[in-house]
């Protein structure tokens, strides 16, 4: 709905069909479920068809790597490709940390949200030991972020003490904001909806964190290959 596509249950043809067909066997057409959006952006769209795919996935063959070859697919086509992953630890986030080089962890200052911080830590932990030694985790984003309010000032503080020494807390916070809800029903981006607001500002300055990461590491492997 956030590119403006209002009525995602009615495609016929989406991410759990794609990953339906893997599953199954048979020729995989990523393309046929992709959708473009004038801002230059490409989607492969999910609906509620997801959700049954996940209780699917406990008895197929490969079923960490499902995801991984849906993406394998198209990814040559782009010079990102984004995994939006739910908040919880099943079947589909261990597809996308198989598929994923590295991962962005988002966490919202709510007491809860930072509880299940050492969850999620475990998860990719044990994803990168048994499945995707290559994975990584580039840092953890506050977002939905109030940044006058005491709650978010001890949650920040305590993730930065936590894990700070051991995992990059992006500068970078998104802060709480109508505006971002208002672009998610007008189906745009929020550069796109409000280009100068605080929350694109937010949003562009977390953009240069992580590109920085990415230089940095192909910096390093190309160091590797060197040697």
């Amino acid at each position: 709905m956030s590119l403006g596509y209002g009525r995602p249950d009615d495609l016929s043809d989406t991410l759990s069909s794609i990953m339906q067909d893997v599953i199954d066997e048979k020729p995989v057409n990523v393309q046929k479920a992709i959708l473009h959006h004038n801002e230059g952006v490409d989607l492969l769209p999910s609906n509620i068809e997801l959700s049954g795919l996940e209780v699917r996935l406990i008895n197929a063959i490969s079923r960490e790597s499902v995801l991984k070859t849906c993406i394998n697919e198209v990814k040559k086509n782009y010079d990102v490709v984004l995994v939006d992953c739910m908040p919880s630890l099943g079947m589909l986030t261990i597809n996308a940390l198989a598929a994923a080089d590295s991962v962005v962890i988002p966490t919202q200052l709510h007491y809860l949200s930072a509880k299940g911080l050492e969850l999620l830590l475990r998860s990719v932990s044990k994803v990168k030991r048994q499945i995707n030694p290559h994975l990584r985790i580039d840092g953890i984003l506050m977002t939905m972020v109030m940044p006058r309010t005491n709650i978010s000032k001890e949650i920040t503080a305590t993730v930065k003490s936590a894990y700070g020494q051991r995992i990059k807390v992006f500068d970078a916070q998104i802060p709480h904001s109508i505006r971002a809800v208002e672009a998610t029903a007008e189906g745009k981006s929020i550069f796109a909806y409000d280009k100068s607001g605080k929350v694109a500002a937010a949003y562009e300055q977390f953009a240069k964190e992580v590109a920085e990461i990415g230089e940095k590491q192909k910096n390093r492997n190309r160091a590797d290959r060197i040697r």
